[in-house]
């Protein structure tokens, strides 16, 4: 028993003793605590993903009437009529689908964090060359835009297999569905071949009749950097000008009261320019004051003339009452 006492006691002092130091001494470094997690034993947590951008193009388009007939109510509808509507739908979009989806679609929305913001080394800024069309095909039917887009969807085709322009980026802007671009820009039609570079600051336009519009002549165009023979867009309203503000300040108000008329449906966007349209149609073609107190007076003199006419007529029927029988007595 005491030997095993012993042994228990030497054991204990050995287990302490591994707690003491000696103490800080001259010299010496002065010890420091690691403080322990709060919560060692708590998982990390993901970082949210940012919330997507809601712009008044999709806030219209819960509008839209393609997206109505997608909704679970619409889509039950025409399931017990034996419809399948997503895919009408579906095959509906493929059938009007007119351009190369591959082909950066540049907006009012994207313009700045996708050509002016675009992360670039100095020289790969030098270097940056797009090629953006202004394309009028969605909104109208126009063979002119339409070959031209063919014609630089093909030479964007062409140009990814070949791999041979790695400076160069295509784009491509919708005319009837951007303000703030064109309006800056001082392009009020459509179509259009914009070689832009230096973020936006170098601008130079091309009407189809100006250049060979077709693949191999757009790429060679490129190639050789013909676009350098052209001089850039100056003036006082260009990038950079003295009165470029005008310009800009010309774009955000536009652009805002395209943002706000595409919140409504285009259906009720016709009810209303159709009531305007017949408030306007009525307001101007409204008689004047005097034209409309004529013919107050022609309805107030007529009772009078008419009620003197009778009179009239009754006095002269009595007069020649009594002179045919004087002349039947006469006769007698």
């Amino acid at each position: 028993m005491k030997i095993s006492a012993l042994s228990l006691g030497l054991l204990a002092a050995a287990a302490n003793a591994q707690y003491f130091s000696e103490g800080w001494a001259p010299g010496k470094a002065v010890p420091t605590v690691d403080t322990p997690p709060t919560h060692p034993t708590s998982i990390p947590q993901k970082q949210a993903a940012p919330a997507e951008r809601l712009t008044p193009a999709k806030i219209a388009s819960w509008f839209d009437l393609a997206t109505l007939l997608q909704s679970a109510p619409a889509v039950s509808v025409f399931e017990r009529f034996g419809i399948n509507i997503t895919e009408r739908l579906e095959g509906a979009v493929q059938a009007a689908k007119i351009w190369d989806d591959r082909v950066t679609l540049i907006t009012d929305h994207n313009y700045q964090d996708v050509i002016v913001n675009e992360p670039l080394t100095e020289q790969e800024e030098q270097d940056r060359t797009w090629i953006l069309v202004i394309s009028a095909t969605a909104g109208r039917q126009d063979g002119i835009s339409k070959y031209v887009d063919d014609m630089s969807d093909s030479a964007y085709n062409q140009t990814v297999i070949a791999g041979d322009l790695p400076n160069v980026r295509w784009g491509r802007v919708d005319y009837f569905n951007v303000t703030g671009i064109t309006t800056k820009w001082a392009v009020w039609q459509a179509p259009f071949l914009v070689i832009l570079r230096h973020r936006g600051q170098d601008l130079r336009f091309y009407r189809p009749h100006q250049i060979r519009i077709n693949d191999f002549a757009l790429r060679a165009f490129l190639q050789h950097e013909d676009w350098k023979l052209t001089p850039p867009w100056t003036g006082i309203y260009a990038p950079g000008g003295d009165r470029e503000w005008i310009m800009e300040y010309l774009a955000v108000v536009l652009t805002k009261l395209y943002d706000t008329a595409i919140l409504f449906p285009r259906w009720l966007l016709f009810i209303i320019s159709g009531g305007i349209a017949s408030f306007l149609i009525n307001f101007l073609h409204k008689p004047s004051a005097a034209a409309a107190s004529a013919p107050a007076q022609q309805h107030t003199t007529t009772p009078t003339a008419v009620t003197e006419a009778s009179s009239n007529a009754t006095a002269t029927a009595s007069r020649t009452v009594p002179a045919k029988r004087k002349k039947a007595t006469k006769g007698k």
